[in-house]
């Protein structure tokens, strides 16, 4: 394991130090270049917490990860440069679920020139950069996000307006390894879990949001979103390959995915949809979004 080799695959040019510049420009180079997805766990391909496996497959296979894995990595690699770094539990949606869900998603606190950052490289459409750990707003390109401190002692984190999920929770305090890990089982081999359910990929570019969740795929851009339903299991095989940059067969998934998604959706097979944006809610009221053209066209 070579931290050059890690900075190579995210494609980062120049110097490291021990410094807000790096955090931030690694945290958006990893974005950049290693995307979010479960295929793992739709391929039934076990993972977990340790860091060499999760090395393996994202730095020397080419693949991308979930929260487990994407920060795991980018732990180890801002440890390998010198950061102090804190693994902490979160809950997605504790907001709704309470504290059941907690360990169900890992984020970093990262301790640099007197200050504390958030960092979160693992929930696929949320921050671009490291965000200081304070109450606020923060504006990153065309997304907006927030940080609201709760009366029992938790953090909030509010994505954008267009996230998938649409906050979680975590305490500034070391993460509980055995809850982490045993959320992580779970996640993968249950039949309820939303991994098992669903195929997600998510992936930054420098303008735009690229998601895809089983066969619907979503650009999020500045000036709006766009929504179309992939057809067939070439389209998934080519999404993948030119969007994310994953080659998988997908021949044992497209099945599974197709059912979920006309048990979903029924017989709406084909839809564009195309998004101006909405106000940015939260606890810090709304932000004036930019008005888009409006759409020539529109099918379902």
């Amino acid at each position: 394991m070579r931290l050059q080799d890690y900075l190579d695959r995210i494609c980062f040019e120049g110097e490291v130090g021990v410094n807000v510049t790096t955090l931030c420009n690694v945290h958006r180079q990893h974005l950049l270049h290693i995307p979010y997805e479960n295929l793992s766990v739709q391929l039934a391909e076990p993972v977990g917490l340790a860091i060499e496996p999760i090395y393996r497959k994202i730095v020397e296979r080419g693949r991308g990860g979930w929260c487990y894995e994407m920060n795991g990595l980018l732990q180890w690699s801002l440890e390998q440069i010198g950061f102090d770094v804190l693994r902490m539990s979160a809950g997605v949606m504790r907001s709704e679920r309470g504290d059941e869900v907690m360990g169900n998603h890992l984020v970093l606190a990262v301790h640099v020139d007197d200050e504390t950052w958030l960092a979160d490289a693992g929930f696929g459409d949320g921050l671009r950069e490291p965000i200081p750990l304070q109450e606020g707003p923060f504006r990153q390109g065309h997304l907006t996000y927030s940080l609201q401190r709760l009366d029992d002692g938790y953090w909030r984190f509010h994505n954008h307006e267009f996230g998938g999920a649409p906050n979680f929770d975590f305490r500034y305090e070391k993460a509980d390894e055995t809850l982490l890990k045993a959320h992580c089982d779970w996640q993968q081999t249950e039949k309820e879990s939303s991994f098992v359910l669903n195929l997600i990929c998510q992936k930054f570019e420098p303008e735009a949001l690229q998601v895809l969740r089983g066969r619907v795929r979503r650009t999020v851009a500045a000036h709006g979103v766009w929504e179309w339903v992939l057809e067939n299991a070439e389209d998934l095989e080519s999404e993948l390959r030119s969007v994310f940059g994953l080659e998988v067969d997908v021949d044992q998934i497209w099945p599974a995915i197709a059912a979920r998604h006309e048990k979903l959706f029924g017989n709406e097979r084909h839809f564009v949809r195309r998004t101006p944006r909405a106000n940015t809610g939260g606890p810090w009221g709304s932000v004036d979004p930019p008005r888009m053209p409006r759409a020539e066209s529109s099918e379902r």
